[in-house]
């Protein structure tokens, strides 16, 4: 059990570099016993073949987390063990809330003590809360959906039950998958590849799955339409652009498929003449060869990645996020000397990344470079599970197009336009609130970070 899901969470070590843990539990044995261990840093720096051996039991939980609530230690670090009257709850969670101070404080004004800085625990402290006036932990689940507003994807693990649950907007995906008589909740599909188990479906938005051995998969979709929600979903855009894996299907949309679609609509919305069109790896790869598709310019490599550096996007610090980059890029001299380089990347957050790839490619001979984002312009914070910075913080912040190009650099510089967002997705209801400024949900007052909107 303990290695399944440590090799489900090193397909998902993308989604977070900062710590990890697994937490394991039998459905035979004791209803309070539960076998954990968590720590700082990758799956593989974490877990060794001598405490994965200790963790025995038929039901568990792992996650790989990277901070955008909450500090960067290891009590921050899932999955999440309560103990309580009712046994044992373990909780892993994907997303941020947006009321957390409120129930916070209605937490703490019944005598609750807190022995962590995240969101996840207020959820954790609210099921429990709830299990204790139910007759089981889906019913518990379902009352504190009702509290809760913003992005979750739920993994709980009671003694005899694994319940997987999703906001009612569906921000973040949550899928089914099947091994054997096993079933598996996972972030993404590529997660279910690399432990050999077969695509079942996806958690709907709002949907409470409970998985047991007698009865399998039992659905409850009471919650699916969240109060004033009028029906409507909003898939987080981000995902498809830049966060999932490129081999995952999300809400049975081809992550893959939606890079290719940004990058030839690039192509057609913001043509240059040039020699050769280059990726930033690895998520711009592919939205590079999009583009090249649709122009008839050569798709090449002009980068050659440390495959051990992490992902600069995620790291917890801007100056980690900037030192990264020299490490974990190394421009290929031959390829782009006396060249005319179309460079494409996922997006561009603070500018100081983009600023040195481009210096970069000049330094090894590049004549010109022209850079296109496979995303809009990010305007405004993410408060939904995405570390998008304040808004003093984007570079896009009170600058035009062409005042960034200026910045970082580039001979010349486009994004890819709003209106293809809806198009990439295939038509999926979006959240794009950090291009737009119109959230689904309302922001909190105070934001998690403790910057006060403005």
């Amino acid at each position: 059990m303990a290695s399944t899901i440590y090799y489900g969470l090193f397909a998902l070590q993308h989604r977070g570099q900062e710590s990890c843990g697994i937490a394991v539990s039998d459905t035979r044995g004791p209803k309070g016993y539960v076998q954990s261990h968590k720590g700082m840093g990758l799956v593989n720096e974490v877990f060794t073949g001598e405490n994965l051996a200790g963790l025995k039991g038929d039901i568990g939980i792992g996650h790989v987390r990277y901070s955008t609530a909450g500090e960067s230690t290891r009590e921050n670090a899932q999955p999440l063990v309560l103990k309580y009257i009712k046994g044992a709850l373990g909780l892993a969670h994907n997303g941020n809330l947006v009321n957390t101070p409120e129930l916070k404080r209605e937490l703490e004004y019944s005598g609750a003590i807190f022995q962590t800085t995240i969101d996840s625990e207020v959820i954790a402290y609210h099921i429990a809360r709830e299990r204790v006036h139910t007759n089981s932990v889906e019913s518990a689940v379902a009352q504190a959906m009702k509290k809760l507003k913003g992005a979750y994807s739920l993994i709980v693990m009671s003694p005899r039950k694994l319940i997987g649950a999703r906001d009612p907007y569906g921000f973040r995906p949550l899928c089914i998958g099947k091994r054997d008589q096993a079933y598996i909740l996972a972030s993404e599909t590529c997660a279910l590849d690399t432990i050999g188990a077969e695509y079942v479906r996806d958690v709907e938005p709002g949907e409470i799955v409970t998985i047991t051995p007698e009865a399998g998969i039992v659905s409850d979709r009471s919650m699916c339409f969240g109060e004033n929600q009028r029906g409507k979903t909003a898939r987080c855009i981000f995902e498809y652009i830049y966060f999932a894996r490129a081999d995952s299907y999300l809400d049975g949309i081809s992550v893959y498929n939606s890079r290719m679609k940004a990058g030839q609509f690039l192509a057609e919305d913001s043509p240059v003449e040039a020699d050769l069109v280059v990726g930033v790896p690895e998520s711009g790869n592919v939205a590079a060869m999009g583009y090249s598709l649709a122009s008839g310019i050569p798709y090449g490599t002009a980068f050659v990645k440390n495959s051990y550096v992490g992902r600069t996007f995620i790291k917890p610090g801007q100056s980690s996020r900037e030192s990264s980059v020299k490490v974990k890029l190394n421009v290929l001299k031959n390829a782009v000397a006396g060249k005319r380089i179309i460079m494409i990347d996922d997006s561009i957050v603070r500018g100081t990344t983009s600023d040195r790839i481009v210096r970069m490619l000049r330094e090894a001979g590049a004549r010109e470079v022209h850079m296109r984002v496979s995303s809009p312009p990010f305007l405004y914070p993410c408060y939904f599970g995405t570390d998008v910075p304040a808004r003093e913080q984007l570079i896009a912040y009170n600058r035009s197009v062409e005042e960034i190009r200026q910045v970082i650099g580039a001979d010349s510089l486009a994004y890819l336009r709003i209106e293809r967002l809806r198009e990439m997705a295939e038509g999926l209801p979006i959240c794009s609130g950090c291009f737009t400024g119109k959230y689904p949900v309302d922001p909190p007052r105070e934001d998690i970070r403790g910057d006060y909107i403005r």
